[in-house]
Formats: structure tokens, sequence, C-alpha cells
């Protein structure tokens, strides 16, 4: 009996060990995962992404203004008159009145001519005419007594036919010996050479000492006139209908600008129209009238030409900088509220002298960009600055007044 129940009571002693072990290890194992988690490093969270670049770029503001249309041509100068001063009459050149180059005005003496053989010959003439005078009265007086005996039958009929038709002929003589002074007189005068017109003279192409003829082909000396002058150029044919409107509505105003088109030499008008289109370049001549006061244009000088020949009133203008190309067509960077850029599609009716007439596409107070499109892309942010001439109404608005009231205004602020 007794070893029976020694039997019974030895499981009894053995599951409490058991028990024991188990919590142990249960103990021993939250201890460990406990040691593994704290040794492991805290996660961190990811760093937020960068903030994407913002491009700088240059803008203006949309606007309405005249836009004025100019055409485009090459000329040369040339002296709205010439003149080659060539003898009337034929002598020996005994005086020269002028220097090459000098600037003369128009009845200004050039060189004087052997006035002794004309002088003689008018002398002449004079003297003819003094001598059919004298016999003139004689034959009146003559006439005269004829007819008084003929009242008293003492003379014929035909004797005084016969002088009254003697007096008649005296008279007529006397009328060419009028004639005749008048032509010497003409002959005398022009052993004087004077200046046809005001301009410039040019070589001197005879000396004193030679002699002239009235045939010759060779001239003596150049006139030019330069103030005025004119300027000859050619347009495109397809210019033609906008000239001649814009000339018959009176003046067209043309610039006469240097060969590299950046200075202007001179402004004047539209004086005339050629007839005929050049087929050969499909081109039409046309000439300006400058005053040229100060001499800037020379005979012979090539230059640009800028011709106004119309002014569309209010229409969006914008820099040509700011029309750009792509695979669609024209566009232009518009930024947005948020500062982004979109490409708007434009249509460009006219474009000149560093400006486009945009018809489609912009509408006033958008800002576009006018610098910087080449490192856009469509919904780029950009860091936009007006450009110079509205950056200069930005700073006068900022700039704080002269008492200092703003900056004590933002110093409260900061306190």
């Amino acid at each position: 009996m007794a070893n029976e129940e020694e039997k019974q009571k030895r499981p009894r002693r053995r599951w409490p060990v058991f028990l024991t072990i188990l919590v142990a290890g249960a103990a021993g194992y939250g201890g460990w995962r406990h040691f593994i988690t704290d040794a492991k490093p805290t996660p961190q969270p990811q760093a937020e992404a960068a903030a994407p670049a913002k491009v700088p770029v240059t803008f203006i503001e949309v606007k309405k203004a005249d836009y004025p249309v100019h055409t485009y041509g090459l000329g040369t100068v040339m002296p709205l008159k010439t003149v080659t001063v060539r003898s009337r009459v034929d002598g020996e050149i005994t005086k020269i009145l002028f220097k090459q180059g000098q600037m003369v005005k128009q009845g200004d003496p050039l060189l004087e001519i052997d006035k002794r053989p004309y002088q003689a010959a008018l002398d002449q003439a004079v003297a003819k005419k003094a001598q059919d005078e004298a016999n003139l009265r004689n034959d009146q007086l003559n006439l005269q007594r004829f007819q008084n005996l003929a009242e008293k039958s003492f003379e014929s009929k035909q004797d005084v036919d016969t002088q009254q038709a003697l007096v008649d002929q005296v008279k007529a003589q006397i009328e060419g010996d009028e004639a005749a002074i008048d032509n010497a007189q003409t002959n005398l005068s022009y052993t004087t050479i004077t200046a046809p017109l005001t301009g410039r003279t040019g070589f001197r192409l005879i000396d004193a000492g030679n002699i002239v003829h009235a045939s010759d082909s060779t001239g003596i000396v150049t006139i030019a006139q330069l103030q005025p002058i004119s300027v000859q150029f050619t347009e495109p044919q397809d210019q033609l209908p906008a000239i001649t409107k814009a000339f018959d509505k009176g003046t067209v105003p043309v610039e006469a600008m240097s060969s590299d088109g950046t200075t202007t030499l001179s402004r004047g008008r539209l004086l005339v129209i050629d007839n005929t289109v050049n087929q050969a370049t499909g081109t039409i001549s046309v000439k300006a009238r400058f005053d040229n006061q100060d001499n800037a244009l020379w005979p012979g000088l090539s230059v640009n030409t800028r011709m106004l020949i119309n002014t569309l009133a209010q229409v969006i203008v914008v820099p040509s900088d700011v029309v750009q190309h792509g695979p669609n067509g024209l566009f232009a960077y518009v930024i947005g509220d948020d500062d982004k850029v979109s490409a708007k599609p434009i249509k460009v009716s006219v474009n000149g002298d560093g400006n486009a007439v945009i018809s489609d596409g912009l509408t006033v107070g958008q800002k576009v960009v006018v610098e910087g499109q080449s490192r856009l892309q469509i919904g780029a942010l950009v860091d936009a600055k007006p450009m110079a001439s509205d950056a200069e109404k930005v700073a006068e608005q900022t700039m704080p007044p002269a008492d200092g009231t703003a900056g004590d205004a933002s110093q409260k602020k900061a306190d």
C-alpha cells in the first residue's frame, strides 16, 4: 500500500517543476525580444522632396498701342537738280570767279568770257538804229511836204504813195535795229556766266585762257542741288497698293538711314512714284525729298529707307522676342497667377521694328515672357521680373516716403 501511494505522489512533484521552467522560458524570450527591439534604430520619417527651382524670366504686361507700319528699301542719294554749266557764246575765258567744291547761290557769277567782240556788236547795232531813226525823220518831213503839195495839185498821188512806202520801210528797219540791239545785249550778257541754281560746284573742267564755244559738248563745271535733295529707292511691287493709298491721302514720311540701319540721317517725304514696275526685279521705283539742311545726305550715297505707309490704332503690340516658334506654329509663354507658365498659341498680323502685332491669342493684362524662354517648359515655376521700364515703375511704388513713415510702420509691425 505504501508503495502505491508513493507512485501516485511522484507525478504531482514533477508538474510544478515543469511549470516553473515554462514560465522562466517565456520570461527569457520576452526579454530577448525587448532587447532586440530596443537595439534597432528608431525609423525616421522620409525627407520631404526638394522643391523645384524657379526659372528666372523677364516679362511684360500685354497692352494696346498704336503701331506704325513701315516699308523698307535700298536707295541712292541724288541731287534734286543737276546742271552742267556751258558757254552760250564763243570766246576766251578771262576770269574764273568760283572755287571747286564751293556752295554757290542762284545768280552768282561763275566766270567771264572776253566781252569786247560782243560789246562792239552792240555798239554797232545801236549806231545803226540811230542812223535809221535819222533817215525816218527826214522821210517823214518829205512825206508831209508831198502831202501838202498834193492838196494843191502840185504833186501827184503816186509820189505821195512812194514817199509813204519809204517811211514805212525805214520804220521796219528801226524795228530790226531794235531786235539786233536786243540780240547783241543778250550775247553780251552771256559773256558773264552765272549759277543757274543754288548748289555745290564740282571739279572745274576748263581753266582761264581756254577758248570755249557754244557748240562744245564738254561743260565748264557741274552744279548739284543739295538743299533740298532726293533719294531714289525701290519697294516690292506687293507694297504698291499700300504706298499708293497712303500717297493719295497726303504726306508720306520717309526716313533716310545709314547703311547699317542704326542712324537716321534725315527725314523727308515721298515725292513721286514711278509709273512702271520693273518686271525683272518685281520692284517699283520711288523718290523722296529731303530738306538736308545739315548736308547729311550727299549725292551718290547709298542709304536704307524707312517709309510710313499706315498706322494701326490700338492693337496688341509685344516685342518680337515674345513670339516663339513651335511644331504647331507660333506661341507665347504666359505667366499665370500661380507663377507657372503655359504656352498660348498666337497669330501675328504684322512684324517689324522689333515689335509684333498679335491678332489672336493674347489679351490685355496678361504677363508674357520676353526673356529666358530657352529654359522654360510648360508648367514650369518662374521667378518673374518686369522689363526695365516696368521695373522702374515698381521701384517708384515701393520706395519709402521721404518722411520715413513707412519705416516706422514696419518697425512697429516687427515689434
